[in-house]
């Protein structure tokens, strides 16, 4: 399996993304949308990086259990329900994602939402992975 990170230099600089991923071999994993649940199914976090942090560990913790890494993922969606928030908080949760996941970016895209299934949610990420 490969990952390839295409950037473009006629485009914008990806700053915490890929403009575009091909995968060439492998095995897909969708991974459904996740949002701050924890093992009791209550959503935790008050703020949108505490919420980011937990979401992107169960997105994470899922791929891991099919077999993926950080490094295998193609596409996330990150779904804001308040996109202002989350532009405003970008540099912090651009650290969450480089602790937790690295520095090989996905491409990725944030829509904003009028509001999630939990309704104390304040964003959801799922995504697909290209796994060996």
């Amino acid at each position: 399996m490969s990952l390839q990170r295409i950037n473009p230099e006629e485009l914008s600089p990806a700053t915490g993304f890929s403009h575009a991923v091909t995968a060439t071999g492998g095995r897909l994993v969708f991974l459904a949308g996740q949002t701050a649940l924890d093992s009791s199914g209550k959503v935790v976090g008050e703020t949108l990086p505490e919420q980011f942090e937990r979401a992107l560990a169960n997105l994470l913790t899922a791929l891991a259990a099919a077999g993926g890494t950080p490094a295998d993922l193609a596409r996330v969606t990150v779904y804001a329900v308040d996109v202002a928030d989350y532009r405003e908080h970008a540099g912090e949760l651009g650290r969450i994602w480089r602790r937790l996941a690295g520095r090989e970016y996905p491409a990725m895209a944030v829509v904003g939402v009028v509001r999630l299934w939990d309704t104390q949610a304040l964003l959801e990420l799922d995504g697909f992975a290209v796994l060996p």
